[in-house]
């Protein structure tokens, strides 16, 4: 069975730094990409960052500079390092794997105060 635990996020003011992780110990971790989405209230649940099998990674233009993602294969970890937060990265942060089917986390609020 697909698992994606998550932890990491809470709350911050703005210029803080948060750090959210994923594990997914029930695939072969290796051979697939790996995303962070985010959705804040009201709004559609939207792509954050990418990490290819080989480490190459992708961000919306809204974070670049300032989130980085990152994996770890022998921990089936991934993870979302959040440096320079704004207010308006206030969501819930989701993980996501697609193997046959889409696999979700079970999201972790993001909080940042001005």
């Amino acid at each position: 069975q697909v698992q994606l635990v998550q932890s990491g996020g809470g709350s911050v003011q703005a210029g803080g730094s948060l750090r959210l992780s994923c594990a997914a110990p029930g695939i072969t971790f290796s051979l697939y990409a790996m995303s962070w989405y985010r959705q804040a209230p009201g709004k559609q649940r939207e792509l954050v960052a990418t990490i290819t099998t080989s480490g190459s990674a992708n961000y919306a233009d809204f974070v670049k500079g300032r989130f980085t993602i990152s994996r770890d294969n022998a921990k089936k970890a991934v993870y979302l390092q959040m440096n320079s937060l704004k207010p308006e990265d206030t969501a819930v942060y989701y993980c996501f794997v697609k193997l046959r089917v889409d696999y979700w986390g079970r999201g972790t609020q993001v909080t940042v105060s001005s």
